[in-house]
């Protein structure tokens, strides 16, 4: 199994990963960008890719950018029948600006495993210990379940 990448310029930088153990494909900005102070921005990587079948895409946020920048990645999520061009959405939580110069790393590629069951309309569902217990009902502090 090979993911598939195209190059749409010659801006555009393959995916790689930063370790031989990495979970993620280091994904690049193929231009100069900034991302407001509390703000958002559509940043351009200039590739498309193929997911393989059976997973999917997730695009997902780097670790240092996270810490240090508070820079987040939303809508992360690639289709295997996605051809169009990757863009990633990054979120800026800090007061100040964020500058992204072409080739800088700013998020990174998953394939994840995936399982599309179909559909099935039923009456109930099966009782459980949580029921609909949701939004905090577990507490914070650590219970060890038998």
């Amino acid at each position: 199994m090979s993911l598939l990448v195209k190059k749409l310029s010659a801006c555009a930088i393959l995916p790689s990963r930063g370790s031989a153990l990495a979970a993620g494909y280091d994904l690049s900005s193929a231009y100069d960008s900034v991302v407001p102070a509390r703000g958002k921005a559509l940043i351009q990587t200039d590739l498309s890719v193929a997911i393989p079948e059976g997973t999917y895409g997730r695009i997902a946020p780097r670790s240092g950018l996270a810490w240090k920048h508070s820079i987040d990645v939303g809508a992360g999520v690639i289709d295997a029948d996605y051809r169009g061009p990757l863009g990633v959405i990054l979120f800026n939580h800090s007061d100040t600006e964020f500058s992204i110069k072409a080739g800088d790393r700013i998020a990174q590629l998953i394939l994840e495993k995936i399982v599309t069951p179909p559909v099935l309309e039923v009456e109930d569902l099966d009782l459980t210990v949580r029921g609909a217990g949701g939004f905090g009902s577990t507490g914070v502090t650590l219970k060890v379940v038998a």
